[in-house]
């Protein structure tokens, strides 16, 4: 008897349908598994007969099952196909009706005992299962308020794989699961764990102003400083300036954490921008993405949100010059011989160092020890396209007398975070493209630079002089119009002047010096 399953595959952050096909016919009780299979998916025979078997059914003896996990130039892995496998068995030989086979999808990883385990990936599976078209998907309990975040799809959570069965008879035998996560999602959001504030940061006033730009207009940001200065205590409180996450943006970046694993046991809607912070020691596959199983790496991970680098030069110069293309189309991808995986990438990067190896050039107090050579090769570990790609460069020096006895609390975030909104909010009616997507000012195309930075010939003219002085790049002059029409946003002013070019300018002189 002929069988066949629903259920998906996952290829990056997206899934597509899969069809397993099961046929039961004269053999040795053998279980062959085509169709490109992984070992992990190879190994789920022995896992589906115990898991059958702790169901009360006995298989037929003397039969063999032939089980095609059709398209069969995708490679398959992981234990998420159990269910459907064991489902797909029992329904050939006749232990299970297939009349509600076409119009289910189905997950999960089986025990030997029959229980229902959680898997990854369950949110892109469930967006796809309802764009097939399909009336519901079953999926385990703990992956059941994660499936339930696409509106539309019926969900039926099981512990085991007799509650499976008995759903696949009549679906009227499970209970539909719904999470109700869109209507509260405000709610939700105003309610996560606050970031710490800015007004336990003493003085940095040039470096608390450049992180309300960066907040605002998605500019990538380079801090230099002696050590101690306050550089990390300055990017751990730049997310609680940002404006919170859209449910759009909440589901993309839920989807993610989905397929890298990282939901299981944990909150089924990412609320919060992510704020990733790697050691220097991480490794390219790490850092960018890839690996024997390809996942998503810290770029991704940081998708919507903040990735730190502290001691930025410490980092291996070739893993940093993987971020110059992520950092222009803000996605990454990993190519394979048999495939090419793609992963979101739109994150604010910033990153901390010393001024030289020693910690201490350009210090009033502390003497530096480093001779210009060393400071020279200490530097050269960036490159110059990848300072290009960073639109700010802050000094944060070291603190006088004066601030580090001031009592006084400085501004909050919250205050900060109010002109970060009223500027975003100007971006959010105009920065349109044709197409109707949004892109902050940070992220702006040539073509939309020439819609939304309109500036007078004279103010063209002082822009064109200055990139030209200080020998920038034609990209520093699209980013600078950038930052200057993020300046202008948070002045609430409709046209860019030169005060605003001059502030975005300033920002591009470290730069210039350390390349």
């Amino acid at each position: 008897m002929f069988a066949r399953v629903l259920t998906g595959g996952l290829v990056g952050v997206d899934s597509y349908r899969i069809e397993v096909e099961v046929d039961c016919c004269g053999g040795i009780g053998q279980m062959q598994i085509v169709g490109l299979p992984g070992a992990s998916v190879k190994e789920s025979q022995d896992r589906v007969r115990s898991a059958i078997k702790a169901c009360g059914h006995l298989l037929p003896p003397a039969k063999k099952w032939v089980i095609n996990m059709a398209p069969a130039d995708t490679r398959k892995d992981g234990p998420s196909y159990d269910l459907p496998i064991a489902v797909g068995v029992l329904a050939s030989c006749g232990f299970v009706p297939v009349n509600n086979l076409s119009k289910l999808w189905m997950i999960g990883e089986l025990g030997l005992n029959g229980a229902v385990r959680s898997v990854s990936g369950v949110l892109p599976l469930a967006m796809s299962c309802l764009r097939s078209g399909a009336s519901g998907i079953i999926v385990p309990d703990e992956n059941a308020e994660e499936a339930a975040l696409v509106k539309g799809l019926t969900v039926y959570p099981v512990s085991h794989l007799r509650q499976a069965i008995l759903i696949v008879e009549d679906v009227k035998n499970g209970a539909a699961f719904d999470g109700g996560y869109q209507h509260d999602f405000q709610f939700e959001v105003s309610n996560v764990v606050p970031f710490p504030d800015f007004s336990d940061v003493k003085g940095q006033s040039s470096a608390r102003r450049a992180l309300e730009i960066a907040a605002a207009g998605r500019h990538n940001v380079l801090m230099v400083g002696p050590p101690g200065a306050g550089k990390s205590m300055l990017a751990e409180r730049l997310p609680g300036i940002m404006p919170p996450l859209s449910f759009e943006e909440s589901l993309d970046l839920t989807k993610l954490y989905s397929v890298a694993g990282l939901l299981n046991n944990g909150p089924a809607l990412i609320k919060q921008r992510p704020f990733r912070s790697p050691h220097h020691s991480s490794s390219v596959a790490g850092l960018i993405g890839g690996g024997k199983n390809p996942r998503p790496g810290e770029i991704s991970l940081s998708h919507q949100g903040i990735l730190f680098l502290d001691e930025l030069t410490e980092f291996t110069r070739s893993h940093l010059d993987n971020l110059r293309q992520p950092l222009e189309t803000r996605k990454v991808t990993i190519s394979r011989a048999t495939q090419a995986l793609t992963y979101p990438a739109s994150f604010l990067l910033v990153g901390a160092c010393n001024p030289c190896p020693c910690g201490h050039r350009g210090d009033p107090v502390r003497y530096c020890v480093c001779t210009p050579a060393q400071a020279d090769r200490y530097w050269a570990r960036l490159s110059g396209p990848l300072l290009d790609r960073i639109d700010i460069h802050v000094e944060v020096h070291r603190l006088n007398e004066e601030e580090l006895a001031k009592r006084d609390p400085a501004e909050s975030s919250e205050s900060m975070r109010l002109r970060v909104l009223r500027a975003v909010q100007r971006q959010l009616t105009r920065n349109i493209a044709r197409d109707s997507t949004f892109s902050y000012n940070g992220q702006l195309s040539h073509d939309m630079i020439n819609k939304v930075c309109l500036i007078d010939e004279q103010t063209r003219r002082f822009l064109a002089r200055s990139i030209s002085g200080l020998g920038l790049s034609a990209r520093a002059y699209d980013r600078v119009l950038r930052m200057g029409r993020t300046i202008a946003d948070l002045d609430d002013a409709e046209a860019v002047t030169i005060t605003h070019l001059a502030e975005a300018i300033r920002y591009r002189v470290l730069g210039r010096a350390a390349a």
